[in-house]
């Protein structure tokens, strides 16, 4: 694609005033939209047609109510010559993946605005392998004014019909999270992406633990159309926690106890800038910044279940996962060496709890998914609890881990997912026991999570679909070490909630929510299961 000629400086330019890509945007060539698959040419009235230069040749051009298509002009070859068939060959690219438009001018050094005119740069987002987005460029070269200017505006136009597009975001910024990178990812990946959409965004960086919570507790937000978190896996979950909270009071529930929580009012997006990026991982199917920042301008949005963590009726908080036993000892120790690097301190954490590896002694009540397979086929172990719907089953013993999770929890050392078979909204939570075994079957265990080798394939772990679930710990003889982990008034239990520890001195009530939060992303398995075809580069 023509990108000017040598000694000039050429941009693309909306009103005279410019706006200059991200370095990651490249123009691509037109041949790589040629495998696109062509929509249903059926009631896709032609809005347009002219002539423009794409790449290095002249084209036919139609713009459409879905897309986009060109065919390169040809002299006439004698029939049947098949080299002359493949050049010919219709190329489009689908309007909702054009994210903006822009006049294309040539500037000289002097020239501030106004250049001469090049033609039009369409801003586009190209899908590529692994659930991955990219952004590029494509080109319209004409040099006439006129015949620009209309098909500019009708490009607009069309931009402007998609409704669910954010046209303004409140941005929270964590600067400590994982290397303290957040704020170079923001401002050199995910800023200019949302300035060359024409996005307007208001940026608050917090500056403590609970920033957060305070800052959506009293903002005014109306005229938002989304709340964008940059951060870790933490930063994310408090702000869903603060929307979820907010909404409640707006609605005028009583937050300390929640039975029935209204939705959250406005969705959420996740640019992954923390350690292990589970939430993004999930929600994308990859933890990649540009893919999370196209998703939130596309206006993707995902529903996705949330739980309520709650003690003794009232509640401690929202989230999306938690783990006990192994997993919230783990955190309890890394947190108390936070000048180690991050990896250092994760590993650390580890070799530490795995060295001093003893088990939980609890008992576990849960009430079975109506849509669980082991409900159905009465595979569920233990005996049933009190309960007016007969349903809630329970089991007791020694537990290495317990972990209960509402989404997939993707990450680099789990690539299928801490809780696999779990999905985004499909209204159920993953319960997951690792019973009391020793130490070399753990770490094997362990292990399977970063292979394709099924992890819960041993005696001793346990899987669940359920609804619910109530976490009563026995003693305080497995709770926090005063020798390792200092002195506690009480005794504690540390839980492990979207990568927050969480401290709790008695039991824990968890529930599920369907659908309760909407966050910016396409979705993992909507983008596999739809089989979408992707015009890579």
């Amino acid at each position: 694609m023509p990108r000017g000629r040598r000694g000039s400086r050429v941009s693309a330019l909306e009103g005279g005033r410019e706006e200059e890509a991200p370095l990651e945007a490249a123009a691509a060539p037109s041949a790589l939209w040629a495998s696109l698959p062509q929509p249903e040419a059926a009631a896709d009235r032609t809005l347009l047609r002219g002539i423009f230069e794409i790449g290095r040749g002249s084209c036919d051009v139609v713009l459409s109510e879905r897309a986009l298509r060109w065919r390169p002009i040809q002299p006439e070859s004698p029939a049947g010559d098949p080299k002359y068939d493949f050049l010919c060959k219709e190329e489009l690219v689908e309007l909702k993946d054009i994210f903006s438009v822009k006049l294309k001018r040539r500037c000289s050094a002097k020239q501030q605005r106004n250049g001469t005119l090049l033609g039009i740069t369409l801003f586009i987002c190209l899908k590529k392998e692994q659930n991955k987005l990219k952004d590029s460029t494509l080109d319209l070269i004409n040099l006439s004014e006129d015949h620009c200017d209309i098909w500019f505006r009708q490009f607009k136009k069309v931009l402007a019909g998609f409704s669910n597009r954010p046209k303004s975001l409140k941005v929270l910024l964590n600067p400590q999270s994982h290397k303290k990178e957040a704020t170079q990812v923001y401002y050199g990946k995910v800023e200019p992406l949302l300035k060359i959409a024409g996005i307007k965004t208001d940026v608050t960086i917090t500056e403590y633990e609970g920033h957060v919570l305070s800052l959506l507790k009293e903002c005014q937000l109306q005229g938002f159309d989304g709340v964008v978190s940059v951060g870790g896996d933490g930063s994310a979950s408090e702000v869903a926690h603060a929307l979820l909270l907010r909404a409640q009071k707006n609605a005028g529930m009583e937050t300390d106890s929640i039975l029935a929580p209204v939705p959250a009012q406005l969705p959420l997006g996740v640019i992954p800038a923390g350690s292990t990026n589970i939430l993004a991982h999930s929600l994308h199917g990859i933890s990649h910044v540009v893919t999370a920042t196209l998703h939130i301008i596309l206006g993707h949005i995902q529903p996705v279940d949330v739980c309520t963590f709650s003690t003794s009726g009232k509640l401690l908080r929202f989230g999306f996962s938690a783990m006990f036993g192994f997993g919230g000892r783990t955190l309890a120790l890394a947190e108390k060496h936070r000048w180690m690097s991050p990896n250092q301190r994760r590993d650390f954490a580890i070799i530490k709890a795995l060295a001093k590896l003893k088990p939980e002694d609890c008992e576990i009540s849960f009430l079975p998914s109506i849509s669980s397979q082991d409900l159905r086929e009465g595979k569920v172990r233990g005996s049933p609890r009190s309960d007016c719907s007969g349903q809630w089953q329970m089991t007791q013993g020694q537990f290495l881990n317990v972990s209960i999770m509402a989404i997939p929890c993707l990450c680099s050392v789990a690539p299928r997912g801490l809780a696999p078979n779990t999905r985004l909204n499909n209204g159920s939570m993953a319960l997951i026991i690792v019973q009391n075994t020793s130490r070399p079957e753990f770490i094997k265990h362990l292990k399977r999570y970063a292979n394709v080798k099924n992890q819960f394939n041993f005696p001793f772990v346990e899987t669940y679909t359920v609804e619910e679930v109530k976490v009563y710990p026995k003693n305080c003889n497995s709770g926090h070490n005063p020798e390792e982990d200092g002195p506690h008034e009480n005794c504690s239990f540390p839980w492990n909630v979207d990568g927050d520890l969480m401290e709790v001195t008695s039991d824990i009530h968890v529930r599920l929510h369907p659908r309760l939060i909407n966050l910016y992303g396409g979705g993992m398995e909507e983008m596999t299961d739809s089989k979408v075809t992707c015009n890579c580069l």
